[in-house]
């Protein structure tokens, strides 16, 4: 029997209504999985594609039906987790670049995940929904403001979900953190600071030979913060933004490029192709979003210097502020020594989410530190239940939208420009529903 997606019932409840009602029915019901398997289409299997799809073999009830990828070897490695996994031989596409839309077009395939260059994440994502297949898609969902267009009208024209695989947005402390929030800890919410730091010149944009990856070409053609997702995923839960809050404007600076040039010269002499080569994107970006109800949010984009990794999450309310980096919590009339920090550890097990309560042990084990195994898990629960993804469409592009409005802000020397409401208005009503707890 083939899934689809009623479209008219969709449109007749309307976009708001569609965004928040139970979808219907059209196999198993229940977490159980008391009707078969929900089934899965991966297109990308690559590196992230692949640990995509070992996570996926892990839960229950699940099928990996069909695999796309323009790489003969990377089909035949996913394939083989597949079966190793006890499942059948999954179907392959990867005769030609277009090969992954047939894979959309099977009745086998409830949902699909995808893991490609980011100039591909949109493009499939709205084919996926027309094709009234539930969509993962990996971070950026969208790389303009048309592409983040596009998924909010595909999304509202069929009732279909999208949901961006955004895994910092679960991270057992960032959870806590939200419960906290939820609870009253912190008061009033009144600012965040976030990054992405995270040097990755020799391993994702170049390879260690000093040969461009696919990623490469954004930093040549682009300056902007290329990479905001896992800086703002817990940020938006955390200041409800598209749930009684939203971003008003962005103002975006960046540094000179000098991080690039540096490493070539370093690593391979001055006379490298990479050191002399002239790159528009900035080593450091700064980014201030200010939202509608008068809150601001810092965003760093920091990818090209040499560095540790680290999200420099803090969030700071009328009663209190958690930062990341130390592990540290102040709050008001709680903390035991007047404006003194203590240790974050007693907070995060007081406040632990039920997501991990109950899934830690089997997320653990999972990639990225348990955060892959809850994103895809809470996901297939909705693909089950035909009911919207714990991370909505709207979220999704909140997100990503940073990528073109930073760089339309640096390119103008830094002035404020005017973010997109996605929602319609629809902020000023809506509720949360991400994680939340019975």
């Amino acid at each position: 029997m083939s899934m689809s997606i009623d479209r008219r019932s969709f449109l007749a409840a309307g976009a708001t209504a569609a965004t928040a009602a139970v979808l219907p029915a059209a196999f198993g019901q229940g977490e159980s999985g008391g009707g078969r398997p929900v089934r899965i289409g991966l297109i990308g299997c690559g590196r992230r594609g692949s640990s995509l799809a070992s996570v996926l073999l892990r839960l229950p009830d699940v099928r990996v039906t069909a695999l796309s990828d323009t790489n003969p070897a990377n089909l035949q490695a996913a394939a083989g987790l597949v079966t190793a996994g006890g499942q059948p031989e999954p179907a392959r596409y990867g005769d030609d670049p277009e090969a992954w839309r047939r894979l959309l077009e099977r009745d086998d395939v409830d949902a699909v995940v995808i893991a490609t260059p980011w100039d591909l994440h949109a493009p499939m994502a709205v084919a996926a929904m027309k094709a009234g297949k539930y969509a993962a898609v990996e971070v950026p969902c969208a790389l303009s403001l048309e592409e983040c267009r596009a998924l909010v009208d595909t999304h509202e024209a069929t009732g279909v979900p999208c949901m961006m695989l955004e895994n910092w947005s679960f991270r057992r402390d960032n959870l806590a953190v939200l419960n906290m929030i939820r609870k009253g800890l912190l008061g009033e919410m009144v600012h965040c600071h976030c990054a992405h730091s995270h040097d990755c010149i020799d391993h994702w944009f170049f390879d260690p030979q000093g040969n461009d990856r696919w990623a490469a070409r954004f930093l040549i053609e682009h300056n902007r913060d290329q990479y905001p997702t896992h800086a703002l995923g817990p940020v938006l839960s955390w200041l409800d933004i598209n749930v009684g809050d939203a971003c008003a404007t962005i103002a975006s600076t960046a540094t000179a490029s000098r991080g690039i040039n540096a490493y070539f010269a370093r690593k391979f002499g001055p006379d490298h192709p990479g050191a002399r080569r002239k790159y528009a994107q900035g080593d450091i970006v700064t980014s201030v979003i200010r939202t509608q109800r008068g809150r601001t949010i810092v965003v760093n984009y920091d990818m090209q210097l040499p560095r540790p990794y680290d999200n420099r999450w803090m969030v700071q309310g009328t009663l209190g502020l958690y930062r990341e980096d130390p592990s540290t919590v102040y709050v008001v009339d709680r903390s035991p020594k007047y404006h003194a920090w203590e240790p974050f550890a007693p907070y995060q097990k007081e406040f632990d989410h039920v997501w991990w309560r109950e899934h830690g042990a089997a997320a653990g084990a999972a990639g990225h530190g348990g955060t892959d195994f809850l994103e895809l898990k809470t996901f297939v629960d909705a693909v089950r239940a035909r009911t919207q993804t714990p991370i909505d469409v709207y979220d999704s592009v909140t997100m990503s939208m940073v990528i073109p409005l930073s760089e339309r802000s640096i390119a103008a020397g830094g002035v404020p420009v005017e973010c997109p409401d996605f929602t319609g208005g629809r902020w000023k009503t809506r509720r949360p529903t991400f994680a939340l707890e019975a």
